[in-house]
């Protein structure tokens, strides 16, 4: 491969070595220390060395030049019994007259003498290390915001699958089907909050993948996180979430003091908080309830807005029978039975609703 050609080829290199810093956060001696060992395969290849000891060969990167020698260290003696590691006095003042016994010799190795193989082995080695660095970097990364949120952009749907674009483009994440909400529309270039479920590294050297959901529970949570400060300094705890997707949650709440009313933080003034919520759920209601460690009160709270006029609690059989006003009784079980199936969820208790007169 000509030399001209090889200068280029590392001035490209090193570019790419510090978008990859910048971008990714790779460490630039990292890929250094892979192009040198890369190099020096590449050498030995050369060479037709076998010998795993290179001590006496070393490798100079200059990223502001824009340029990578080789060179071989021989030490000047009298009688050369090593080839590979000594020159001969006569030899080595050819170079430099002043060079004397005991002197150490660097003699440069042309890369311009690579053969096309050799040159492609650096190549492919350096940039399927950079790969799966980036790939282990994206891993760990997004392994350590599973159970977060995420915004991202929708790029197009792919065999049911939604794929999204996130960190501005730099990864792709699949919203799986099951993780659609029912109705939800995913148009191209749409923004959405999604709920990160998991990463997984898939064989043959692709790119990891990010799970996303938008049907968790805790995209709710996180959600609430972010615009209740009061969650935040740990004052509110969310306690329970009950959610059916894209129409209805329960959310249950608990104020760790006194002078902070729990469901009134989280709605916030004029309700901008939950307001806040909900506009990145496409219109999902959320029913923001008192959670009280008395099961009894925790589930007359859950079943809001119905009023409870009276309640039966079976230990044993964690079931509440619940007795609300005749003129409450379709709001207490809600349509569809949402209502009340929403609140056992949220308590873990069954609940039997019954009308009174």
């Amino acid at each position: 491969m000509p030399k001209k050609e090889q200068t280029l080829d590392f001035q490209e290199l090193f570019s790419a070595i510090d978008e990859l810093e910048r971008e990714y956060k790779i460490d630039r001696d990292y890929v250094y220390s892979v192009l040198e060992s890369a190099l020096l395969t590449a050498y030995k290849q050369v060479k037709g060395i076998k010998d795993k000891n290179l001590s006496n060969v070393k490798v100079s990167i200059d990223p502001e030049k824009g340029s990578v020698k080789i060179y071989e260290y021989r030490k000047v003696v009298e009688n050369v019994k090593d080839r590979k590691s000594e020159i001969s006095l006569e030899d080595a003042q050819k170079i430099d007259k002043r060079y004397k016994v005991g002197d150490i010799v660097a003699i440069e190795v042309p890369i311009s003498q690579f053969s096309r193989k050799a040159a492609m082995t650096v190549r492919q080695t350096v940039i399927g290390k950079i790969r799966e660095k980036r790939r282990s970097i994206i891993f760990e990364n997004y392994s350590s915001k599973i159970d977060n949120i995420v915004t991202g952009v929708i790029q197009r749907i792919d065999k049911k699958n939604v794929i999204v674009e996130i960190e501005g483009g730099k990864v792709e994440a699949i919203l799986p089907m099951e993780e659609q909400i029912s109705g939800e529309e995913y148009k191209p270039g749409t923004m959405m909050k999604f709920y990160i479920t998991d990463v997984k590294i898939p064989p043959k050297e692709k790119e990891p993948i990010v799970y996303l959901s938008r049907t968790h529970p805790n995209l709710i949570k996180r959600l609430m996180e972010n615009e209740v400060p009061e969650i935040q300094e740990g004052i509110i705890e969310i306690k329970a979430i009950a959610r059916e997707a894209g129409s209805r949650s329960k959310v249950a709440v608990y104020s760790n003091s006194l002078k902070v009313d729990p469901v009134g933080a989280c709605i916030g003034e004029k309700g901008i908080r939950i307001q806040n919520v909900l506009k990145h759920l496409n219109g999902e209601k959320i029913d923001i309830v008192k959670w009280s460690s008395d099961i009894g009160e925790f589930i007359k709270n859950a079943l809001s807005p119905a009023e409870v006029v009276h309640i039966d609690l079976n230990l044993i059989e964690k079931k509440a029978f619940v007795l609300v006003p005749n003129s409450q009784l379709s709001l207490a079980i809600g349509k569809g039975g949402q209502n009340a199936r929403l609140a056992a969820k949220l308590t873990g208790w069954k609940i039997d609703i019954k009308g009174k007169d």
